[in-house]
């Protein structure tokens, strides 16, 4: 009898990352989002205990889409990596960053919010990229870094310019997923996962009506300005305390999560659990109609302001399911792919 160890290349993993990751390509720029909050926590917990004399400011996360070059872009202004942390974050797959900042700050961190502890979440970009770029800056006093990888184990990394401190990630997107370079589909993936995400998200701009003078002639047109278009609400109801919350509150909110329902619900029920684990939520109470099924799947699940799934048959009693509403825990035990 013989005995060994099973060996596994990375030349053999990478192309079941690229394909099989997820099961769903579109998860790929929720990991992105995810990455960039984790990255601008991080810059706001360091700044909060005083171990950065970097001022956290505009924490804002910006996506932009490039159809001449075919390329999208996920830019943070979080913590940023050193050439020496792009090479133990990101070339050292499936370690996660994010888990060994809460194990370092575990006394410090633990209302952080940080999300991560998944540590292949960024390749899930090479699902639909050819080619990822890594443009990086520290907030500690390091040069930028550049990261250039087509899509196998070889990449490029040295030093470069970059004025700000934090991350951008440049995906090149490949001819089969072109579909992520239309600004309808990147706006409905980012309303669907990131909604509530804790740091505002930037895509694109729209027009805002400036109020008229006291003085103006009522027949005037109004003036418009271009702002830009922050798509997420960072601060949503079910993280606040109800004694901070007026009916109303709880009525906008509905109408949030669910904007093309006309009635309203009957009650709703605040949660908030840390025993035998963490989570928070609220859920209401819909006017029962005749055909039960059309209501289910109205309770959506998240982890940490981060969209799960909106199928929690499994995980809320069926006598539950009737409801709607969110649920959030950050405890939920999540692999690879969060929906699993």
């Amino acid at each position: 009898m013989s005995k060994g160890k099973i060996n596994v290349s990375v030349e053999n993993i990478f192309p079941l990352i690229k394909k099989f990751l997820y099961s769903d390509h579109e998860i790929f720029l929720r990991e992105l989002i995810s990455n960039a909050t984790d990255a601008t926590l991080k810059f706001k917990h360091l700044a909060d205990i005083g171990e950065t004399s970097v001022k956290y400011d505009d924490p804002e996360i910006e996506v932009k889409i490039n159809k001449e070059d075919k390329t999208l872009h996920v830019i943070d202004r979080g913590v940023g990596m050193s050439k020496e942390e792009v090479e133990k974050y990101i070339n050292e797959v499936a370690f996660s960053g994010a888990e060994e900042f809460l194990e370092k700050y575990q006394d410090e961190a633990k209302e952080s919010g940080i999300i991560g502890h998944f540590g292949l979440g960024f390749y899930s970009s090479f699902m639909v990229a050819d080619k990822v770029e890594i443009l990086t800056k520290s907030i500690k006093d390091e040069p930028a870094a550049h990261w250039v990888c087509e899509g196998t184990t070889e990449f490029s990394l040295e030093e470069t310019e970059k004025e700000d401190y934090g991350t951008e990630i440049i995906l090149h997107i490949n001819e089969d997923d072109k579909e992520f370079l239309e600004e309808n589909r990147v706006r409905e993936l980012l309303t669907k996962y990131n909604k509530f995400m804790p740091i505002p998200i930037k895509f694109g701009t729209k027009e805002k009506e400036l109020p008229k003078a006291e003085d103006a002639p009522e027949d005037e047109e109004p003036k418009t300005v271009q702002v830009d278009d922050i798509i997420n609400n960072p601060n949503p109801a079910w993280i606040k305390q109800p004694a901070d919350l007026e009916k109303d509150d709880y009525t906008g909110f509905y109408r949030e999560l669910y904007p093309m329902q006309f009635e309203e619900p009957l009650f709703h029920i605040h949660l908030n659990v840390d025993y035998p684990f963490n989570l928070t939520g609220i859920l209401y109470f819909p006017k029962i109609k005749q055909d039960m099924g059309i209501q289910k799947d109205k309770i959506q699940l998240y982890q940490n302001q981060v969209y799960v799934t909106d199928d929690v048959e499994g995980i809320v009693p069926e006598f539950l399911q009737m409801l709607r509403g969110v649920i959030d825990s950050p405890d939920i035990p999540l692999n690879v792919s969060r929906s699993y």
